[in-house]
């Protein structure tokens, strides 16, 4: 029923409209969103005084709580699908969102090109669900596909040329975490950001805690408004923060 209402309002507005207007909606519904509390937890966490990588900024919701919560910082979003970044401008545009600084590239752990997917079901583009197509990622991977640019953050000018101290980082790259993470390592190292991402419980999870652990950074989850640290990455969660200093 909620794709088949989806579908109607794409074809009734057309999709850029679509999404556009979802996005708008999201903005507001997710400040009352219970399954939200942990991203807002993450947005108390970061000093407002550098600059926050949003990776898998898709239509631009989550950049918009990061620039408005954190008004003296900048925010680098990245969203490699034209559709989504066309949507994030739009966002950015409407609320004067000043301090964004958007980049249509997928992040990985080298530069070149990636192949992505975005998943249609039973006609309904979803944008949500979009993602590097390889090996490790089985599902969805049917849909309007796209090649597109790929960096590796140790290696883009723009980081490496400020002055400012990375100080926090989401990931939601839908199962390819690892992979951004190892283009990152030095960035890591250097900045010691709070980092916040949703990981599966998979292969690619474990593999996520063990490259962190390995930089000195402990696992946390949000239980009844705390932080509470987890020492093994089968805990039934799916949001995660990492703090540096074990």
């Amino acid at each position: 029923m909620k794709t088949f209402f989806k579908y109607i309002l794409q074809k009734t507005l057309g999709l850029k409209t679509y999404l556009y207007v979802f996005a708008l909606f999201v903005i507001i519904k997710i400040r009352w969103d219970k399954k939200e509390k942990d991203f807002f937890h993450f947005l108390g966490l970061i000093p407002d005084d550098g600059i926050v990588l949003d990776l898998g900024a898709n239509i631009g919701v989550t950049s918009y709580h990061l620039a408005k919560k954190l008004p003296k910082s900048t925010v680098y979003s990245f969203e490699p699908l034209t559709l989504n970044m066309d949507t994030l401008k739009r966002i950015k545009k409407r609320f004067n969102l000043k301090n964004v600084n958007e980049f249509q590239l997928a992040v990985g752990d080298k530069p070149g090109t990636l192949e992505m997917v975005l998943p249609v079901i039973n006609n309904v583009p979803m944008h949500g669900l979009s993602h590097v197509i390889h090996e490790d990622n089985t599902e969805f991977n049917s849909g309007l596909k796209y090649q597109v640019p790929v960096i590796c953050l140790d290696e883009f000018n723009p980081l490496q040329e400020t002055k400012k101290r990375i100080t926090a980082i989401k990931i939601d790259v839908e199962n390819f975490e690892f992979f951004v993470l190892k283009g990152a390592e030095h960035l890591i190292s250097e900045n010691q950001p709070v980092i916040y991402c949703e990981l599966w419980e998979n292969e690619n999870r474990k593999k996520c805690f063990d490259f962190l652990n390995n930089l000195n950074y402990s696992a946390f989850i949000l239980h009844k408004n705390e932080l509470v640290a987890v020492e093994k990455a089968t805990v039934k969660k799916h949001n995660f923060f990492f703090l540096p200093g074990n």
